[in-house]
């Protein structure tokens, strides 16, 4: 008689609940499974597999062959043959236009300063202008400003029509009555004084009270209760100029219906607060920040959908109660400003009143995301930077410090738009 078959182990059903770390959410930005740790609490004493040191040796092999080529394209030689060689001449050429574009970056963004302050493409929403005609609006000199339109039209904010004439481009039309984009470009200046040295940045010796950290408030600041409403409220209003792009990411990635109690931890004069409650009629909120940043808020109360549903609640998150009977936690663009110290004191003190069925959702430019780079790992880092303290981090980075503050079931969801922001959402 044969033996009754074991039947085959089955693959965990579509309904199954995933568990943390794994799958297109896990936490590390780019969707690939964070490794399992063994079923028992104990690792087996196991010798080396077989070829073990295969992969150390293979990175060595291709780190050999990178340096080989890194040196082949520093060549000169190498340079003017693929620049002269039919195949090899389209990617000489489009390398060199990317060196000639990183150091052509300054015109670039200034180009976009001067029409943002000219208030040209809330201008030509209405259809294109004849440059006689602008430079008379501007009372500029009509050679001098073709040369502008000429810049702007070769990055695509503008275009040529006709004969004399510019309008919008494809780069400049979403510019349109975007006042997220203009605050964060007017907002540019100070980060150039501040890169006007980069070897000073880099150094740490930048001029106190200059650039961004004379911008923002709380730099060099160990003791904030000194600040007044007339302090922040600079900041504050940048924030809030340059919310409404973020929120609308935040809003669309993350299901806020679930929840009854939003606490927006850091939420300034509560611009983040606004959107949410205009799109969720029954939500109650809760802001709360700095007691001078609270009294900004307070200044523009009429400005909330619903303020009877608003609390607003003076405190320093690092040193003062958090707020309690929230179901749902925001941080928005608040960990990167800090110091990874400060933010699991920050995340632990969350960690204390959030329920046990809340959420943290915590939503920021972060390091490492495909397809936003620039974003994170370069722009922001050298931002932060300048502002004195913080840094972007990676969502696996941001994953440890949660899972250092208490916080076990983190995800990670795909990033509808990178470039404006990423999300995390964590639970007890």
């Amino acid at each position: 008689m044969k033996e009754p078959r074991t039947p085959a182990p089955t693959a965990p059903r579509r309904s199954d609940p995933e568990p943390a770390g794994d799958g297109p959410d896990a936490a590390d930005g780019t969707g690939a499974a964070t490794p399992r740790a063994p079923r028992s609490g104990v690792a087996r004493d196991r010798p080396p597999r077989r070829g073990a040191e295969a992969p150390g040796r293979v990175r060595g092999v291709l780190e050999f062959f990178r340096q080989r080529w890194t040196a082949l394209l520093s060549s000169q030689r190498f340079q003017r043959w693929s620049a002269a060689f039919p195949l090899t001449r389209p990617i000489a050429l489009s390398r060199s236009r990317q060196v000639f574009d990183i150091c052509a970056g300054f015109v670039y963004s200034q180009t976009l300063l001067a029409l943002i302050r000219l208030d040209l493409f809330d201008r030509l929403a209405r259809g294109p202008v004849r440059v006689p005609v602008l430079a008379q609006e501007f009372g500029v000199p009509e050679d001098r400003l073709r040369r502008f339109l000429g810049a702007a039209v070769t990055i695509r904010l503008l275009r040529w029509a006709g004969s004399d004439g510019v309008g919008l481009g494809p780069l400049g039309a979403p510019l349109v009555g975007n006042e997220s984009v203009a605050r964060m470009v007017e907002h540019n200046v100070l980060l150039y004084r501040d890169l006007e040295d980069p070897l000073a940045l880099l150094h740490g010796e930048t001029e106190e009270g200059e650039g961004l950290k004379g911008y923002w408030p709380y730099a060099g600041r160990s003791d904030r209760e000194g600040l007044d409403p007339d302090d922040v409220a600079p900041y504050s209003e940048l924030m809030a100029g340059s919310q409404p792009m973020v929120a609308q990411e935040v809003l669309d990635g993350y299901d806020f219906d679930d929840h009854e109690h939003v606490l927006d931890v850091g939420g300034g004069k509560g611009a983040f607060l606004r959107a949410v409650g205009r799109r969720h009629a029954d939500l109650r909120l809760t802001l709360f920040d700095l007691p001078p940043v609270v009294e900004v808020a307070r200044r523009n109360l009429d400005e909330f959908p619903g303020p009877d549903r608003l609390s607003l609640v003076g405190g320093d998150f690092l040193r003062d109660d958090i707020p309690t009977g929230a179901d749902l936690i925001t941080l928005v663009r608040i960990l990167h400003d800090h110091e990874d110290e400060d933010v699991v004191k920050l995340l632990r003190r969350i960690r204390a009143v959030i329920p046990p069925d809340g959420t943290l959702l915590v939503a920021e430019p972060m390091a490492g995301i495909r397809g936003a780079e620039t974003v994170g790992t370069a722009y922001f880092a050298l931002y932060l930077m300048a502002m004195g303290q913080g840094r972007p981090r990676t969502p696996r980075e941001l994953t440890g410090l949660l899972k250092e503050a208490g916080f076990t079931r983190i995800r990670h969801p795909r990033p509808r738009s990178p470039v404006l922001t990423s999300l995390l959402i964590a639970r007890p």
